[in-house]
């Protein structure tokens, strides 16, 4: 399992996980409340140190850069110095960068649509009820949204104690074509309940893992009713049918 690694640059950055954050837990992002931040991020850190994904150390940088930050803030007002380019707040630069952040971010969606609009090869919104009468429009889940379901289903695992004469071997492309089989049978499926048979915290990474590569391929999507909402897994319709266009040509 050490061997398999899931590469964060196809997902998303630390900028991503403090907007994430922010919005999820409601905090104004002119007065970012640093210490409550920083030990909500620490726990994504937490659970990123246990899937053992790859190019990590962007998050441990900004990890260091918020508790940098968090220091700074215990300090007394004239212990700062008046001549930071940012003023007197400790939170000032962070807050820029965050702010210049989202602007490009949100410009990159824009013009993201305007090329799926174009190109009609990616629906970024799907339909839970075929009825075009009834139509529900659903958001995808963002990297974080199933890091943060990971954890509560991580520590949750089984407290089944296992005794294991030979070692268990778990591998990720194993699991791969586990969920496609679960995917077949299902058109969709509760991402919890996709754990758990799991009889192993490792078991759990594992398959953890296997779902992030399948949302990599593009093969899966990971959808809520609504923002932070339970996670749904369902097979990406708009790949096949984009796969089966270029077979047929």
């Amino acid at each position: 399992m050490t061997a398999y690694r899931i590469d964060l640059e196809n997902f998303e950055g630390p900028f991503d996980l403090l907007l994430y954050l922010i919005k999820k837990e409601e905090m104004n992002i002119y007065d970012i409340p640093i210490a409550r931040i920083t030990e909500q991020y620490m726990t994504y850190i937490d659970t990123i140190k246990i899937l053992d994904l790859n190019n990590a150390g962007e998050f441990l940088v900004m990890a260091a850069t918020l508790m940098h930050i968090k220091s700074k803030m215990l300090l007394p007002l004239e212990k700062v110095s008046i001549d930071e380019e940012f003023g007197t707040d400790p939170r000032d630069e962070l807050v820029a960068r965050l702010l210049e952040y989202k602007k490009y971010k949100e410009i990159a969606s824009k013009l993201k649509n305007k090329e799926i609009e174009q190109s009609n090869l990616y629906q970024c919104k799907i339909s839970q009820n075929k009825n075009e009468n009834n139509e529900e429009t659903l958001f995808e889940a963002t990297l974080f949204d199933l890091v943060t379901a990971f954890n509560q289903i991580y520590k949750a695992g089984t407290q089944e104690k296992v005794y294991e004469i030979n070692r268990i071997i778990y591998r990720v492309e194993e699991k791969i074509d586990f969920l496609l089989e679960i995917l077949i049978q299902n058109n969709d499926i509760n991402l919890k309940k996709l754990f758990e048979n799991c009889k192993h915290k490792l078991e759990i990474v594992v398959t953890f893992l296997a779902l992030l590569e399948l949302i990599k391929r593009k093969e899966v999507i990971a959808w809520q009713s609504k923002l932070f909402a339970e996670i749904w897994i369902s097979k990406n319709k708009a790949a096949e049918e984009n796969t089966a266009q270029i077979t047929a040509n």
